[in-house]
């Protein structure tokens, strides 16, 4: 076998089927994070323009709008078919890009703006990305997702490091609010990308035998249930509602981290420009380290070591983090912390909790799978966000708050390790029915 052959079967480990769809999947993702990726350093700049007391604020304005939009969102998938609501969701978000370019650029209430913004890229970063990961969890099986999520997630990857270019080079130069109109561009090229997917998702289906020709018949079909519905799924499920203390406890080490590195950039880099760059070369870090992780080794990690131990890698970043800034709080440490549990949440961890869905019903993949990775994170992040913000009014330095994390880090890595074991149990049962009834 050629040396290019055997690189390009080890960076795609798809089956000639699932090729296609593996393809389109990876461009989906990139152009969506692509998209995200412009508009995140502009966000984080924003919200020290916005002023570092209302972060609190806005973390909690954040989620407000998402107990508001969720079961609207319930409601919409409810009654659309799977090719019919994620176009709907996307141009939306799209044509709320085109409203905030126009209020930028002409400068309307500058504060209130920024602010108001803050909130949305918020919303639309955890929207987006969860309805993309509810459409990979549904389109592919547990075995599928261990080989094929890397090489997916590494589309996003791709797309996260061509936006904070884009953002370094063009935000100085020609000013940040013009960069809305390179999202937009690459949020409708999403929307393409999600089409040509979803014509080419029987393919893929087929392969999967029994189980696959069932998400045939459902893919005609809309998802159904109530625009409630997510609610009472967690609470029923001991399994999802062990997956949403996971992603809240994602959340308390990701906005830890976010606050403690939001004053520590406020007071020592100064000039929005400055911070937007400094944003920006964390996410081209992060981007970099976790495109070469997912396209070699993701799924083979996870094929060799499972979802437990997979999901456990970040809370054990946290664990080394937590203690290294209690004992030197400063803004290097920050800094390369912030890098490294990114790097390991997007290149090892993430796949890993999206495959957590691929063993549930598909009502349970878009309601309750949507309202964990939003309503949960977003409603972890306010209520994280005040914890953090009151300790720090009672006096509590950098390095003390750290260590106070500590012990939480290590709750979080004993229940990834459980919720793990929970995971490829439902998947071994899963593929036994599907064999049964083939």
């Amino acid at each position: 076998m050629a040396l290019s052959e055997r690189w390009w079967r080890r960076a795609v480990p798809a089956t000639p089927q699932e090729l296609a769809a593996a393809l389109w999947s990876f461009a989906y993702f990139f152009a969506l994070l692509a998209s995200y990726y412009v508009l995140r350093p502009l966000r984080d700049q924003m919200g020290i323009a916005g002023g570092i007391k209302a972060l609190p604020w806005l973390f909690t304005a954040t989620f407000v709008t998402l107990l508001v939009a969720q079961p609207i969102y319930g409601a919409l998938v409810a009654k659309l078919t799977r090719a019919r609501f994620i176009p709907i969701v996307y141009h939306f978000f799209a044509f709320n890009l085109l409203v905030f370019w126009g209020l930028l650029t002409l400068g309307i209430a500058p504060v209130i703006v920024a602010r108001v913004f803050f909130v949305w890229v918020s919303v639309f970063n955890l929207f987006a990305v969860a309805v993309f990961w509810s459409f990979m969890a549904d389109l592919f099986t547990s075995e599928q997702g261990k080989r094929l999520f890397g090489f997916i997630g590494a589309g996003g990857t791709a797309g996260s490091l061509l936006g904070p270019v884009i953002t370094i080079a063009l935000a100085v130069r020609l000013g940040p609010q013009h960069l809305l109109l390179a999202a937009f561009v690459f949020l409708e090229l999403a929307v393409f990308c999600a089409h040509r997917l979803e014509r080419g998702a029987g393919a893929v289906q087929r392969e999967q035998g029994a189980q696959g020709a069932q998400h045939l018949r459902e893919d005609r079909q809309s998802v159904g249930g109530g625009a409630f519905a997510a609610f009472w799924s967690v609470l029923r499920s001991p399994y999802l509602l062990g997956v949403a203390a996971w992603v809240s406890l994602l959340s308390f080490g990701a906005t830890t981290l976010y606050f403690a590195q939001a004053n520590v950039v406020a007071a020592a880099v100064h000039g929005a420009g400055a911070q937007t760059r400094i944003f920006a070369s964390v996410d081209l870090a992060v981007g970099l380290l976790s495109l070469a992780t997912q396209v070699f080794a993701t799924g083979h990690l996870l094929k060799r070591f499972g979802t437990g131990v997979a999901a456990a890698a970040l809370p054990a970043v946290y664990v080394v983090g937590f203690a290294v800034l209690a004992a030197v709080p400063s803004l290097m440490v920050v800094l390369v912390f912030q890098v490294a549990q990114r790097w390991m949440n997007f290149a090892i961890a993430n796949p890993a909790r999206h495959l957590f869905f691929t063993v549930v019903e598909r009502e349970e993949k878009y309601k309750a799978k949507n309202m964990i990775d939003v309503v949960v994170y977003r409603g972890s992040d306010a209520l994280y966000g005040w914890v953090f913000d009151t300790v720090q009014a009672l006096g509590l330095k950098l390095g003390a708050i750290a260590l106070c994390a500590l012990p939480v880090a290590v709750a979080w890595l004993i229940l990834s390790s459980a919720l793990g074991r929970v995971q490829e149990r439902r998947a071994v049962r899963l593929a036994n029915l599907v064999a049964r009834e083939a």
